[in-house]
């Protein structure tokens, strides 16, 4: 697995952007600069990309609506870097598929072994064995080494690398209480930034996919106070 990646910086402040992106240089990794959308998907096309960190306040098209169009169309890592500190737009950018998300000022040294960790999960998972077993559980297939997860009537779900982290923690710890902070270290989000309403916000998206009634869950139970246990 490479050591070094491919990080894309979507950003309209050239400050800003040329700064993120000369540490990473520095750091001996591959960086592409996008001041817009439009720039974005000619760096995008070439196919590449690992981690791209995209702001959310934008001239024309916003991060959101970007965020939106990478989702439906890859798993590429995404962090947010952004100004906007409110709950909501935390939120709604992790509802929408994000990986991460980062307010500014941020600290260099913080957002970079961010941005490495969720580069080699990305690398990781493109690299997963084409043998690996999937794994069933209540008449659903979870299927590793095709990112794929299957309902019992064999129809596709879609789902991205967070959530797919997550479901396949807890198939893998069936019946065994998962504490919040437990599941954040298999997904991935570390750091003073990250709040539990992480989980529940990923665990919400899940559920709404594998559930038959979301509101009253069978598969993912909460247990109050402490976390969730995988009751398939």
């Amino acid at each position: 697995m490479k050591k070094n990646y491919h990080m894309l910086v979507v950003e309209d402040d050239p400050v800003s952007r040329q700064t993120l992106a000369m540490y990473l240089r520095k750091e001996n990794h591959e960086v592409s600069e996008a001041r817009d959308g439009e720039q974005m998907r000619r760096v995008f096309a070439k196919g590449d990309v690992d981690v791209v960190m995209l702001d959310i306040n934008m001239p024309g098209e916003d991060g959101l609506s970007i965020l939106r169009e990478l989702r439906r169309q890859s798993e590429v890592g995404i962090i947010m870097v952004t100004s906007r500190k409110e709950d909501v737009d935390r939120i709604v950018a992790l509802e929408l598929g994000a990986d991460d998300y980062v307010t500014k000022p941020y600290n260099m040294r913080e957002i970079l072994p961010r941005a490495k960790n969720l580069a080699r999960r990305v690398a990781a998972l493109r690299l997963v064995r084409p043998d690996q077993p999937a794994t069933t559980f209540d008449g659903w297939t979870l299927d590793a080494a095709h990112w794929a997860l299957t309902d019992p009537a064999g129809n596709h779900v879609k789902l991205t690398r967070a959530e797919f982290e997550l479901l396949a923690t807890f198939v893998a710890h069936p019946g065994q209480v998962l504490t919040r902070d437990q599941l954040m270290n298999h997904v991935g989000r570390r750091g003073h930034e990250t709040f539990d309403r992480t989980i529940d916000v990923l665990v919400r998206r899940i559920r709404r996919k594998i559930e038959a009634d979301p509101s009253d869950p069978r598969l993912i139970v909460t247990v109050h106070g402490i976390g969730y246990v995988f009751q398939a």
